[in-house]
């Protein structure tokens, strides 16, 4: 794309961003310079931990998703970004079967979760949604307490032992950043914490259930920013076990916490690659125009 490039709205504004992403941009130049490999997202190495083969989707005779394909590496973060209606959270639902549960839905292609065809007739959906656990929009804490919401998982699968239930409380919270704010009060109901601890409540019920890979549906949009960074924060935490999927439409968010981004354009994958190359040196005049704020 022979043109010049103007730097996104989002990291002009947040010099500490701009750095940050391009340092990323100019390590990949160096090593590519100096004839190392340089990651990729599209092939990253090894299998992945989704692989997308061709998927498409229709809402009744509303076709919603055209012939999409990527993969997701392993234990990393991956970001779907576009404006409203451009396909990315239906994607991210069909990563754990969310959308069986509407009316006249329709999917053609395979989604491979470790090499499994999660799409496969056959398969186990309740499995699925095990493995693939998902953080919506907007919190949902049970009306039960601290306690048993993060262990609700658990207990629904059978598992009745105390000591086991009371190791998965304390591993989850603490691993959702939130066992020192609310260790005192396992008892009291999860709807008395505040918006970001009630996200972060639902982010430990959800990892309570060891889940290999985490969907989030903007998990921020209705946070204030002091909640936000701690999210964020949280999610670059928790890649190191997990691999992420996350919906946003805040491109800071997603330069701030992604390896890997992806831009979806009315149902359509049109660019897909690391973060720091796709937010400053873009393929496609389309992701360049969403970038920089020219529409969306």
């Amino acid at each position: 794309m022979n043109q010049v490039m103007t730097e996104p709205q989002g990291i002009a504004a947040d010099p500490g961003l701009r750095l940050r992403v391009m340092a990323g941009a100019e390590a990949a130049l160096h090593a590519e310079a100096a004839g190392q490999p340089v990651p990729s997202a599209v092939a990253p190495a090894g299998m992945p931990a989704i692989s997308v083969e061709r998927v498409s989707l229709w809402y009744g005779a509303n076709q919603a998703l055209f012939d999409v394909s990527l993969d997701m590496a392993d234990r990393q973060v991956t970001a779907f970004i576009g404006p409203s209606g451009c396909g990315k959270s239906t994607l991210l639902r069909c990563f754990n079967r969310m959308n069986d549960l509407i009316d006249n839905v329709r999917v053609t292609g395979r989604i491979g979760v470790r090499g499994q065809n999660i799409l496969d007739p056959a398969t186990d959906v309740i499995e699925v949604r095990r493995r693939v656990g998902m953080v919506f929009q907007k919190s949902n804490p049970l009306p039960k307490s601290i306690y048993e919401n993060v262990v609700y998982g658990l207990r629904i699968a059978g598992i009745k032992d105390r000591r086991t239930l009371d190791d998965a409380c304390e591993r989850s919270l603490r691993g959702a950043a939130l066992w020192d704010e609310v260790k005192d009060r396992l008892p009291t109901s999860g709807l008395s914490l505040s918006g970001g601890q009630q996200q972060r409540l639902c982010i430990a019920r959800a990892i309570a259930i060891e889940p290999e890979i985490i969907l989030m549906d903007e998990p921020c949009s209705a946070l204030d920013p002091i909640a936000t960074a701690k999210i964020e924060e949280l999610i670059v935490e928790l890649k190191r076990d997990y691999t992420i999927a996350i919906v946003t439409h805040n491109l800071q968010q997603a330069a701030r916490v992604s390896d890997s981004t992806a831009f979806f354009w009315l149902g359509r994958l049109v660019e897909y690659s690391r973060t720091a190359e796709l937010f400053t040196n873009p393929r496609e005049k389309h992701t360049e125009d969403y970038i920089t704020g020219r529409f969306g």
